[in-house]
């Protein structure tokens, strides 16, 4: 049964009569459910996915971790509407380590021990997911994973209502900007062309950029587009350097890497 205060929260957010997804009261339902953070990634159709909305210090790293390594529990509960349930990821003898080669290692450091996904869907239509993490193993209890999977279900309900009423369904769905990773697209869609390559190949050397040189895909985004850093065909810093990048005074100016403008 659900968490009354739960209740009352889905309630609000059933009731919301703006023109996109209500701010989410995520401090308060990650504290309900025993979480030391939510995160919400809403990816229709083909998109990639986009964290909206986020609580906890840890949320950003934990999504930024997945999205350079291009999988992991978020990713796969957004996309295939899997249910991953992680108590302790320090866990080798669990399904992770196979699913996820890598991953589980690379979250210790940013002091994730548990990780719950759960997938947003309407019948057969991936919406996104819902993903709460905590700093310490051990899982959730059953009420807090009705609760968990009530609040998943009210806002895939509410997306797609949305969506239904928006002549572009594929937005983000929010009354304000807050797309944490909309540098990486812009950084992307620049590299593509940079490369004269798709958005889907420029997207793998930038996480490929990222993961060899154990950084944030936000940073090395940030860097693309202020042009501090450029990269070539394979990925790598165009100039040879040790990932700094260069400033502008030694930026090819017409992107064409050939040095002239």
């Amino acid at each position: 049964m659900t968490h009354p205060v739960m209740a009352d929260y889905l309630r609000t957010l059933s009731s919301h009569t703006g023109p996109g997804l209500a701010p989410l009261p995520l401090e308060a339902c990650a504290d309900m459910l025993g979480l030391d953070g939510l995160g919400l990634l809403l990816a229709p159709g083909d998109s990639r996915g986009e964290l909206v909305q986020s609580f906890g210090e840890r949320t950003l790293a934990l999504e930024d971790l997945q999205q350079v390594q291009g999988q992991g529990p978020s990713l796969d509960a957004a996309r295939n509407g899997a249910l991953i349930l992680l108590p302790d990821v320090a866990d080798t003898s669990a399904f992770a380590t196979a699913r996820w080669p890598g991953l589980p290692g690379a979250m210790e450091p940013l002091g994730v021990r548990a990780v719950f996904a759960f997938p947003l869907r309407i019948g057969v239509i991936a919406l996104g997911a819902l993903t709460g993490h905590r700093t310490r193993p051990g899982p959730m209890s059953t009420g807090q994973l009705t609760d968990a999977l009530g609040l998943a279900d009210t806002i895939a309900q509410i997306a797609i209502t949305t969506a239904a009423h928006t002549e572009q369904p594929y937005t983000p769905l929010l009354d304000e900007p807050g797309l944490h990773f909309a540098e990486v697209h812009q950084a992307t869609g620049m590299l593509a062309d940079q490369l004269a390559t798709d958005c889907d190949h420029a997207l793998i050397r930038l996480r490929g950029y990222a993961f060899s040189h154990d950084r944030p895909l936000l940073d090395v985004a940030r860097d693309v587009l202020a042009r501090r850093l450029r990269l070539d065909a394979d990925g790598d810093d165009a100039d040879g350097d040790d990932g700094d990048g260069y400033d502008g005074d030694g930026y090819d100016g017409d992107g064409d890497g050939d040095g002239s403008t």
